[in-house]
């Protein structure tokens, strides 16, 4: 039989091996594993987003956490008054009105018995600008921080000079800015040449003196010595010179009343 088929040239079929996979049957593609999983994702957010609902739906209904009582039932309040020839800024913002709304230059120290009083009252802006080495970047940055206002006392009395400047921004930010600028440079050398001390009772951000560490010399004039205080209440800033015109060492104590008494009037 072997050569019959080898002569006729039909070729000769192996038997099947169970061993080799029949690539005749077709492929089947990987399994899907995806969709039970978003689907139990799904029931989840679901049931979570029901839970919630739920839960605003009986807090919905029921009644409502009564408040404590108030320890005053009938709080007392002025009654409204029609404005008549009497009416004043002032009263019309009772409840907002401020010590320093009102005349400020009311509110400085008087000046000690049988001190010499050298200037009083109001100043101007671009007068006070004038008393910085920069002029004109001194005017515009008080124009830009919102100045208000500046009253100042000026008093001599024997060898000491005094005075006191209260310089009024429209807001805390301006006031804040410019006792913080002035604040920065007292350490330097050329001015009280040490940290100063602070204030008691004030902030030690907000309130400093310094004594001048040297006496500021210059040829053909007599020694001076120089004090500083600069603490901000509000929008408001207390700035304070205390100068020896002989040079001599000013105490602490002496700059320190001073300012406190300012406060007080504040």
């Amino acid at each position: 039989m072997e050569n019959e088929n080898q002569e006729s040239g039909t070729p000769e079929i192996p038997p099947v091996d169970p061993a080799i996979p029949d690539v005749s049957a077709p492929a089947r593609g990987p399994r899907r594993r995806g969709g039970t999983t978003l689907l139990i994702a799904a029931a989840l957010a679901l049931g979570a987003l029901a839970g919630t609902v739920t839960g605003y739906a009986v807090q919905y209904h029921r009644e409502p956490t009564a408040l404590p009582p108030l320890a005053q039932q009938k709080p007392v309040t002025p009654k409204a008054l029609a404005p008549d020839d009497a009416t004043t800024v002032k009263s019309v913002n009772a409840n907002r009105w401020y010590k320093t709304d009102d005349d400020l230059a009311q509110l400085l120290i008087e000046a000690p018995a049988g001190a010499k009083v050298e200037a009083d009252g109001y100043d101007t802006l671009d007068s006070f600008a004038t008393t910085f080495e920069k002029p004109d970047v001194v005017l515009r940055g008080f124009l830009e921080d919102g100045f208000r206002r500046l009253a100042t006392r000026v008093w001599t009395q024997g060898d000491v000079l005094v005075m006191v400047r209260l310089v009024q921004f429209r807001d805390f930010s301006g006031a804040d800015a410019y006792q913080g600028e002035q604040a920065s440079y007292m350490p330097e050398k050329r001015y009280a040449g040490n940290d100063g001390v602070a204030v008691p009772g004030v902030p030690a951000d907000l309130g400093h003196v310094w004594v001048a560490s040297e006496a500021h010399e210059e040829p053909g004039y007599l020694p001076v010595r120089e004090s500083r205080a600069l603490i901000r209440r509000g929008d408001v800033v207390l700035d304070l010179y205390y100068v020896d015109k002989r040079g001599r060492r000013i105490a602490e104590s002496d700059v320190l009343d001073l300012a406190k008494r300012q406060l007080e009037r504040l």
